[in-house]
């Protein structure tokens, strides 16, 4: 196993227990961070285990961060249907 997968791992697991945590702000502060965070990691994963494994690992991050995916979505339908 690669030290990108390790990180990637360490990431989610980041990621799970910040979620588990209260938050006043419905975690959008640690989402950002986590967005910050993952997407070097996600060009890491992606350059050292090939394309494929960093789609898998891009799906794994959208579901964990499945509110800003959503809400991106939302947006950029809004954008192209002006």
């Amino acid at each position: 196993m690669t030290y990108s997968l390790i990180a990637a791992f360490l990431w989610f697991i980041l990621a799970n227990v910040a979620a588990l945590v209260p938050s006043r702000d419905n975690h959008w502060s640690r989402a950002y961070v986590l967005i910050a965070v993952g997407v070097p990691i996600l060009g890491w994963v992606t350059y050292e285990n090939g394309p494929f494994i960093g789609l898998v690992v891009l799906a794994a991050g959208a579901s964990v961060l499945r509110w800003p995916v959503i809400y991106l979505g939302r947006w950029l339908r809004r954008k192209v249907a002006r």
